[in-house]
């Protein structure tokens, strides 16, 4: 016996798939993209400022970075997806303004430690000495390759899980553990020889 189909036929059925991937892809919503803004802004300005650590340069990259993601769709990615994606687009807007700057520039930049403002009541000799520590470990996190460099900032600056490191970096979450860890033990046995 010989039931009717219901429904579509398959090959009706290809051409509806078919007609949906030749669509483009619907613009990203302003709502979604707001609330991703608020969220991801943080990390990334953090991320930005760690590697350039001059705050107008920071915020003109960061600008550039949401542009981007804003132009690109980002509504079609999932969290995570557009985590990793978003601090790719940093990684290369960093990239090229390093590109752009004389190599002179790139030699360490004084940082202006804002978080002092804010503290009361400090001793001004332990003050010193805090920020003669911090010059030395900038000086020794500047003597790691670029690679560790970046998987440090990215660590620590944007406050990124590894796995999220990982896709940024296009590589292996063993490998970005692997590197932490070599990293942060050369910085411990450098700063094991200065004064405390």
């Amino acid at each position: 016996m010989n039931l009717p189909l219901i429904g579509r036929s398959s090959a009706a059925a290809a051409d509806t798939k078919e007609a949906q991937a030749e669509r483009p892809a619907p613009a990203p919503s302003i709502a979604d993209f707001s609330t991703r803004y608020r969220h991801f802004y943080p990390k990334v300005f953090a991320y930005v400022y760690g590697r350039v650590q001059e705050k107008e340069v920071s915020l003109d990259i960061v600008s550039e970075v949401f542009e981007r993601a804003f132009a690109k769709g980002s509504s079609l990615r999932s969290d995570g997806a557009f985590e990793a994606w978003l601090f790719t687009i940093a990684r290369n807007a960093v990239a090229s303004h390093w590109r752009k700057e004389k190599p002179a520039a790139k030699a360490m930049h004084s940082v202006a430690w804002e978080w002092e403002l804010t503290q009361h009541h400090r001793d001004p000799e332990q003050t010193l000495l805090e920020r003669e520590q911090m010059a030395i470990l900038l000086y020794h996190v500047h003597q790691l390759s670029q690679r560790e460099q970046e998987i440090l900032s990215l660590k620590f600056d944007a406050e990124l899980s590894n796995q999220h490191i990982a896709r940024v970096m296009g590589t292996s979450e063993v490998n970005v553990r692997v590197t932490l860890y070599r990293a942060l033990h050369k910085l411990r046995d450098r700063m094991k020889s200065v004064p405390q």
